[in-house]
C-alpha cells in the first residue's frame, strides 16, 4: 500500500501583517527583490513574523540506474561509488560548500552498484544494487518504491530530530539524467527530444543515441503504468524517489525545502504531481547549464534565485543559494522600520 502524505497548503492568513513588515522595513518599497519573496515564503511556512532557520541538512543520496548500461552517459558507473567515496574524504563540491555555510552533510548510499557499507561516513540505506534497465522492464518495483520514499522520508525526520528546519538535497548517480528527462516529458507534456541535453559532457552524437534510447523507452511504456507513482517508480533512480520522499515528508512537516538542479527539480516536479501543495515548501535555488532545466522551472512556476550555469549536481547550487536564504531571514529580523530609524517613509 502506497504512502500517503498529509500536505496541506501554507496558511495565507498572515500575508498581509508579513506584507506589512517587509514594506515598512527602511527601504523602498520591494528593492531587495526576490529577498523579499523569498522572505515571504518563509514566513508563511513558518507561520511567523519573526523566521529562523535552524540546523540546515544537506541529504546526498546515491544510486546507480540500470539505463546507464545502454550508453546514455558519458560517464561509467563506477563514478559514482567513487564519488561516494570521495565525499567522505571531504574532497567534493559539496564537502567545500557545507563547511562554507555550516551545513550538516548526510551522504547515503540509496542504491549504489557497489559495496560500501564498510566506509566510514556513510549512511547504509542500500536497496540493491542500482535500478534495473528501464528500456526492458520497470526500473523497480512497487515494494522497492515504498522502500525508497519511506527512506527519504525517515531521513528528514532524523534532521528534524537534531533540530533542523531547512533541508536541501542532492544526488550523486550516473545516468540520472536520463529519468528525470523522461519525467519532464511526460509530467510536463512537453516532447521528449527538448527534455534531452548533454548530462555529464555527451557529444552531439551520444545525445542522439540517449534520445533513441529513451524513446524506445517510452514508448514500451505499458499503457496501465500512466500513473503518476506508476512512471516515477517505471523510470526513477533509488535516489530520486528517496528525494521524493523527503520533500514530501519535510513539506508535510513544514520544513523549507531548498530545490537543485535539473535532476532535483525533476524530483520536484513528481513530488507537486502526487501532492501539488508541496509546492509552497520549495525554494527554487538555481537554474543550472542542463537543457529544458528552465522549462521544467517553468512547469513549476520557479523563479530561481541563481544562475550560475552550474550542472554538477550533489545539490551544489542550493548550497551555494543557502546564504541568501539566511539574508532573506536577516532581512526580516534584522533590518529597522522606518519609525525606529527616524527616516521619513519615502514611498
Amino acid at each position: 500500500m502506497m504512502r500517503t502524505f498529509d500536505i496541506r497548503p501554507v496558511d495565507e492568513a498572515m500575508r498581509h501583517a508579513v506584507q506589512q513588515k517587509i514594506d515598512n522595513l527602511n527601504k523602498p518599497k520591494g528593492s531587495l527583490g526576490m529577498l523579499e519573496e523569498v522572505a515571504m515564503q518563509i514566513c508563511l511556512i513558518q507561520q511567523t513574523l519573526t523566521p529562523r532557520l535552524s540546523h540546515p541538512c544537506h541529504l546526498l543520496l546515491g544510486g546507480d540506474h540500470g539505463i546507464e548500461r545502454e550508453g546514455v552517459s558519458v560517464s561509467p558507473r563506477e563514478v559514482t561509488w567513487q564519488q561516494m567515496i570521495n565525499f567522505t574524504k571531504g574532497g567534493g563540491g559539496v564537502n567545500l560548500f557545507c563547511r562554507q555555510h555550516g551545513i550538516s552533510l548526510k551522504i547515503v548510499d540509496v542504491g549504489v552498484d557497489y559495496d560500501l557499507s564498510s566506509v566510514p561516513g556513510i549512511i547504509d540505506r542500500k536497496i540493491a544494487l542500482g535500478t534495473k534497465n528501464f528500456l526492458h522492464e520497470p526500473a523497480m518495483d512497487g515494494e522497492a518504491f515504498q522502500q525508497a520514499m519511506n527512506i527519504g522520508a525517515a531521513l528528514v525526520d532524523d534532521c528534524i530530530d537534531e533540530g533542523c528546519n531547512v533541508v536541501s538535497i542532492g544526488e550523486m548517480g550516473i545516468g540520472n539524467t536520463s529519468p528525470s528527462s523522461i519525467w519532464m516529458s511526460l509530467f510536463g507534456g512537453i516532447p521528449l527530444d527538448e527534455c534531452i541535453g548533454a548530462g555529464a559532457g555527451l557529444n552531439d552524437a551520444g545525445i542522439r543515441h540517449k534520445r533513441e534510447v529513451l524513446r524506445k523507452a517510452v514508448e514500451a511504456l505499458p499503457h496501465d503504468r500512466h500513473q503518476v507513482a506508476d512512471i516515477i517508480a517505471h523510470f526513477g533512480g533509488f535516489e530520486m524517489v528517496a528525494a521524493i520522499g523527503a520533500m514530501l515528508r519535510a513539506a508535510e512537516r513544514h520544513l523549507i525545502i531548498l530545490i537543485d538542479g535539473f535532476i532535483m527539480t525533476a524530483c520536484a516536479l513528481a513530488a507537486v504531481r502526487l501532492y501539488p501543495a508541496a509546492r509552497d515548501y520549495m525554494v527554487f535555488t538555481h537554474c543550472g547549464d542542463e537543457g529544458g532545466h528552465r522549462r521544467m522551472l517553468d512547469l513549476l512556476d520557479a523563479r530561481p534565485l541563481l544562475a550560475l550555469g552550474l550542472r554538477l549536481g550533489e545539490g551544489t547550487g542550493a548550497l551555494c543559494a543557502y546564504p541568501l536564504i539566511d539574508s532573506a531571514v536577516r532581512m526580516v529580523n534584522e533590518m529597522g522600520n522606518f519609525d525606529d530609524a527616524h527616516i521619513t517613509k519615502y514611498f
